[in-house]
């Protein structure tokens, strides 16, 4: 089911006013509560829905399955990684794109229904999954906004930074891009001094620049001490990534547009990241899901860089889950834009700049203000 964001926002690229989300749910033969037991998950933020694609394509395959042939044998349940090789019948190779956003809620959302099953939230599911121990501390968290608005203003910006400052998030980040660089570097300032230094502010241009205005940036960036320099350019242009980091002091990140294994190994092995410093940002709900995730995080590591520094997209609870339950670096927050996806759940708790999941069975995306209606919607 297709369902819109909220908010009237916009990057230097896109505006979202217009976007939409698919919510997928997987609805189950197991009964609680007198009612089915139904999975829930969505695309992440970012893509338009993918309906087409699940009607026509996905959900088609999933139901005509041998329902055996899903299961994992020695359990008897469902098996994510089986149901998205359903989904993926006789796709090709390479040109991920919207399928592979498709794919991922399909994907995810047999995990929620399985941690619901256990009657465990998701983190402790996914941790278990895959022989680690939860982050039941919490996990860093910043908050992802400074969107461009209508009638933006330097005094407008402050005051959403501040707002998150007071909230308890340690660190922001702003979009770069949509003005000449005079007017960024003004709104780079401003954040810097309203979050009390560089450190605790991120930029992002997301993939809008050619080499010319990267290294533009770059050098008038350079001084600040930022916490990273995000998406320069175009995701897949991975010469350019490694020319701005052999000239970037600081720290670049990217990988929220890459949506397969493949691309992420490309990007290590032709992007220049340098271990230690730069950051990775992969999303499992706009890549596959978490069966491929998990294989883009291994991959990370085979290649010298620490799983720490994986930063999904996504300021939602799908990844607070994820970034928990793999022991990632930690996770975005959009507490002020993206509703009714964005941000976390009451009973999500912040404190000391990390912020831990509720122990709601599953993602907890029920307990969510505003999506619970939409799901509501979408099982009856």
């Amino acid at each position: 089911m297709p369902v819109p964001l909220q908010g009237n926002v916009a990057n230097s690229v896109v505006s979202f006013a217009d976007h939409t989300v698919s919510l997928v749910a997987v609805i189950s033969d197991v009964r609680r509560n007198g009612r089915p037991l139904a999975g829930i998950a969505f695309n992440s933020i970012g893509r338009f829905a993918q309906g087409g694609i699940l009607r026509d394509r996905m959900i088609p395959r999933v139901l005509s399955a041998d329902p055996d042939s899903l299961l994992e044998p020695d359990t008897g349940l469902l098996d994510p990684g089986r149901v998205l090789k359903r989904a993926m019948k006789d796709e090709k190779p390479g040109g991920h794109g919207d399928r592979a956003a498709a794919a991922a809620a399909v994907e995810l959302a047999c995990w929620d229904l399985l941690a619901k099953h256990a009657g465990e939230p998701a983190y402790a599911l996914i941790a278990k999954t895959y022989g680690r121990a939860p982050e039941s501390d919490g996990v860093p968290v910043y908050a992802a906004g400074g969107y461009y608005r209508p009638g933006d203003d330097i005094g407008q910006l402050t005051a959403e930074l501040r707002g998150y400052r007071d909230a308890g998030y340690p660190a922001v980040k702003i979009k770069i891009g949509g003005l000449p660089l005079a007017g960024d570097l003004r709104r780079v300032e401003a954040a810097v001094e309203t979050m009390g230094g560089g450190g605790a502010v991120a930029v992002d241009a997301n993939g809008r620049f050619g080499w010319t205005q990267a290294h533009a940036y770059a050098e008038a960036l350079a001084g600040h001490g930022l916490r990273w320099y995000e998406e320069a350019t175009d995701p897949l242009d991975f010469d350019l990534h490694r020319r701005l980091a052999e000239v970037y002091p600081g720290a670049v990140a990217t990988g929220e547009n890459l949506f397969s294994v493949q691309d992420v190994k490309n990007l290590l092995l032709f992007g220049g990241l340098r271990a230690g410093l730069d950051v990775f940002q992969m999303d499992a709900g706009l890549g596959y899901g978490l069966t491929e995730y998990v294989r883009m995080i291994e991959l990370m590591e085979e290649h010298g860089f620490d799983r720490r520094s994986a930063f999904p997209h996504g300021g939602h609870l799908i990844n607070l889950h994820i970034v928990a339950g793999l022991g990632l670096g930690g996770c975005e927050a959009y507490p002020g834009v993206f509703q009714p996806f964005g941000g976390y759940g009451p009973g999500c708790r912040l404190a000391d700049g990390r912020i831990r999941p509720a122990d709601d069975p599953g993602f907890g995306l029920e307990a969510k203000p505003g999506l619970a209606a939409e799901i509501a919607r979408l099982v009856g």
